[in-house]
């Protein structure tokens, strides 16, 4: 996408009134806080909407290159920034709903306003008068006595020049558009391969016998897939995580464990219409020849050079020093399960589908923790109410569920978020449930952003969080598993980041920051979900309403380092399989498959544990912008683990003056350097032994 915008919303919202009163996305939104009016908008608005939108775009551009005033920072930086406020509007409505309830007419429609985007984004970057004036705003920087946000606008949009092509000779610049173009459409066709697989993908149970050891709670969720699949009296799985992850971890039936954990790791990896390994291949050409247009040799130290490690020798370094004990750590827990295994199967080797089981076996047998038995504790609503809590607590926020607001689906619901003195904060979407329309996993994303206009009004956020948490049944709520109550915490911690956002800019405001800092603020409230004191204010039983009783509690953190080295090493195969992707210098000859299995020799991966994204469905970094990025994990866990660590420290976790300062951090968004605004909040540069110490890899 691009960063150029529009002037003001309002003067093209009005002009557009005059020629349009049909389009919901044409018009001033007629809802509460100006949110969009998702109940209007219909498939046939989106590409008249985004014609109109990128038309104006276009129109207030070429205003800035025909301003026959000299180039100034308002004029001409301030400008940019201000401009595309409408293309910012259909974007953040249709993308949202595209990834949370999409379907083939959506898709068809992505198909075609993706290259008019890149067009659109191109066409601004490589535009030669108009560069020329950043530039020379750019030369002058020293001398216009900027504050500190103004200079961090006029630098990062310069190098957003400079980075995307602004410099090439107008050959290179012409391949570049090319590129662009073709990878925005490789981007599409992977994901909506990955979710065709995903749906496609459907294993019926016919005999209950073989959901053996499943609890009652999955075998139901089961037969209602089942039956509004038209298979009523049968057991539906899917390679849908809240699917197969209770079979993993509980059914007896070795064969169904296996067959449901194939069905997820060869998604889109079948030679068929949703294979995405040649859509891999031509993506990793195309990153290739353009990291080269730059002068880079790989797309790694492209993509990197803007963020915190700056290449991808600090990333390899930086992920060694977790691998080697982490996987000396998951050797130790394989070790344990393999002693469960020969107990039940003499002879046989511990292969990735029986290590939730046998892990899960072994939790019970050490901590007498059976996640079950804690899942009664977790119903939705109030873990959410649990975060909310949480961000009350630390910063004074006040959370108010609205009715009656405009949703694209009635499973959405909306908040309004407020300080403690009634001041609007934004507003927060959460989606949380499966559907077919609804690509995997769980997501915080920005739908209209925070920004201070001219006149100095301050413009708050609409943010929403997406999931595929467990959908209620007929006999129980929605209730999660501890995983899930994570997810739930992480996403909220994004959604805060976006939402205390105080930028003037909103190129800088909210999560635009580095991405191996984004995760920062998300895996920090990640730490508050299971502390006692926490715990004590949502976790109350379904039924009773008893709140979680201290024994509980005291498995839950005597558990806390359990399974570590299976859940780091998971998580950083996948990083450094897709570092090894993006340090390619060419594809030629590339086979995925054999590339996989090779690097992950290299790392001297177990052949108990599976990659956590294989290739043809790691969406993280062929279609959402992670590549050469997945590290930003575990690089952010470092920082995650010591900030926390600060509040420890007090004794306090809820310390006014730590959260004081933390909440400076979160409002900054990418207006300041990300190591600068750290070490601001710190006091030094965060220490990895906390994180070392707080998964039990040393002491």
């Amino acid at each position: 996408m691009t960063n150029s915008k529009l002037f003001l919303l309002g003067i093209a919202a009005m002009s557009l009134l005059a020629c349009n009163q049909t389009n919901p996305l044409l018009e001033q939104p007629n809802t509460p806080f100006g949110v969009p009016a998702f109940n209007q908008v219909k498939n046939e608005h989106y590409l008249p909407a985004f014609e109109e939108a990128i038309r104006q775009n276009k129109a207030e551009v070429e205003a800035i290159v025909n301003n026959p005033a000299e180039p100034t920072f308002e004029n001409t930086i301030v400008a940019l920034d201000r401009s595309g406020l409408l293309l910012d509007c259909v974007v953040g409505v249709f993308f949202n709903v595209l990834e949370a309830d999409g379907n083939d007419e959506m898709n068809e429609i992505a198909e075609q306003v993706s290259p008019m985007l890149s067009e659109l984004s191109d066409g601004i970057i490589l535009n030669d008068a108009l560069f020329q004036r950043v530039k020379a705003v750019y030369n002058q920087r020293e001398g216009l006595g900027l504050n500190a946000e103004q200079m961090r606008l006029l630098t990062e949009t310069y190098k957003n020049f400079a980075d995307n092509g602004a410099n090439l000779p107008e050959d290179k610049k012409e391949r570049l558009k090319e590129i662009n173009q073709e990878l925005g459409l490789l981007s599409l066709k992977f994901g909506n391969n990955v979710v065709a697989e995903t749906n496609a993908c459907q294993f019926f149970v016919t005999d209950e016998a073989e959901l053996a050891g499943l609890p009652e709670s999955a075998k139901a969720a089961a037969a209602e897939e089942a039956t509004a699949a038209g298979h009523p009296g049968e057991w539906l799985f899917t390679p849908k995580r809240t699917s197969f992850t209770p079979v993993l971890q509980y059914c007896e039936n070795r064969e169904l464990r296996k067959q449901l954990l194939m069905d997820y790791t060869t998604r889109a990896n079948h030679d068929n219409e949703n294979d995405n390994k040649a859509v891999i291949i031509r993506e990793m050409e195309l990153r290739i020849e353009k990291a080269k247009l730059f002068g880079y040799d790989n797309p790694a130290d492209y993509i990197l050079a803007d963020c915190m490690a700056k290449n991808h020798q600090t990333v390899d370094a930086f992920l060694a020093s977790v691998w080697v004990p982490s996987l000396k750590a998951a050797k130790r827990e394989a070790a344990e399960l393999q002693k469960l295994l020969d107990q039940d199967l003499p002879g046989e080797k511990l292969q990735p589908w029986d290590w939730w089981f046998y892990a899960e076996k072994l939790r019970k047998a050490k901590y007498d923790l059976d996640e079950e038995e804690l899942k009664p504790y977790f119903e939705l609503d109030n873990v959410r109410k649990g975060a909310f809590g949480v961000a009350t607590k630390l910063y004074g926020l006040q959370f108010e569920k609205l009715e009656n607001m405009p949703v694209y689906n009635p499973e959405v619901e909306v908040f309004k978020v407020t300080e403690a003195n009634g001041d609007l904060v934004g507003i927060l979407y959460t989606d949380y449930f499966p559907r077919a329309g609804k690509r995997p996993g769980a997501w915080m994303n920005q739908i209209l952003p925070q920004y201070i206009d001219d006149n100095g009004v301050d413009h708050r956020p609409v943010i929403i969080n997406v999931g595929n948490f467990n959908k209620p049944t007929a006999g129980n709520p929605s209730l999660l598993s501890m995983d899930d109550v994570e997810t739930l915490f992480h996403e909220f911690g994004h959604a805060l980041h976006g939402l205390l956002s105080k930028a003037h800019y909103k190129s800088l405001s909210g999560t635009n920051t580095p991405r191996d800092f984004v995760e920062l603020p998300s895996q920090f409230m990640e730490n508050y979900a299971y502390e006692p004191e926490v715990l004590k204010t949502y976790a109350f039983h379904y039924q009773t309403g008893e709140v979680i009783p201290d024994e509980l509690i005291a498995k839950i953190n005597a558990a806390g380092k359990f399974n570590q080295g299976f859940v780091t090493t998971e998580l950083l195969s996948a990083s450094i399989l897709d570092m090894d992707f993006h340090e390619l210098t060419t594809a030629e000859g590339l086979d995925v498959n054999a590339f996989e299995k090779q690097s992950l020799a290299k790392m001297n991966m177990i052949d108990e544990i599976i990659v956590r994204y294989r290739p043809t469905f790691y969406n993280h970094i062929f279609t959402t912008g992670y590549e050469a990025g997945y590290y930003s994990y575990t690089w952010a866990a470092v920082l995650d683990a010591d900030a926390f660590a600060a509040f420890k420290e007090t004794g306090d976790l809820f310390d006014a003056e730590t959260a004081k300062r933390f909440r400076h951090l979160l409002e900054q968004g990418g207006t300041r350097d990300a190591q600068e605004l750290y070490i601001e909040f710190r006091g030094k540069e965060a220490d990895p032994k906390n994180l070392l110490r707080r998964k039990g890899f040393i002491e």
